[in-house]
C-alpha cells in the first residue's frame, strides 16, 4: 500500500485496475447496402404526408406499418418501392382525412 494513503480507502489496491477492453461495433452495425436516393425520397416523403395529414406521429406510424390489403402490403413499403406505389399510398391517405382540405405533397413543394 502506498504510505502516504490511508489503509481504510477500500479503493486503493496494491493491483493495478486491468485495462478496459474496447469494443468493436462490428456486432452493433449490419453490414447491408443504404437505401437508394429514390426510395429514401419516396419513404421520407410518405411519411411526412402521412404525418401531416392524419394528425400526428402515432396514426401515421400505425397506417404506414400495418398490413393493407387494398394496397398489396405494408404502405410504407409499397410507396418505396416505386412511383405509382408512392402515389397509391399518397391516394389512401389524403382519402382517410377528406375533411382536411387539399393536403401539400411533400415531395413537391
Amino acid at each position: 500500500m502506498n504510505p502516504e494513503t490511508s489503509p481504510a480507502d477500500p479503493t486503493v489496491t496494491d493491483e493495478a485496475a486491468a485495462p478496459a477492453k474496447t469494443r468493436s461495433n462490428s456486432f452493433f452495425r449490419q453490414k447491408r447496402t443504404p437505401l437508394p436516393r429514390d426510395d429514401a425520397r419516396r419513404q421520407g416523403d410518405i411519411s411526412q404526408l402521412a404525418f401531416l395529414t392524419m394528425g400526428g406521429r402515432d396514426p401515421a406510424i400505425a397506417f404506414l406499418n400495418t398490413e393493407n390489403a387494398e394496397l398489396g402490403g405494408r404502405p410504407l413499403a409499397v410507396a418505396t418501392a416505386s412511383d405509382t406505389g408512392y402515389e397509391q399510398v399518397a391516394a389512401a391517405i389524403r382519402a382517410w382525412a377528406p375533411d382536411a382540405g387539399p393536403a401539400r405533397d411533400p415531395g413537391f413543394e
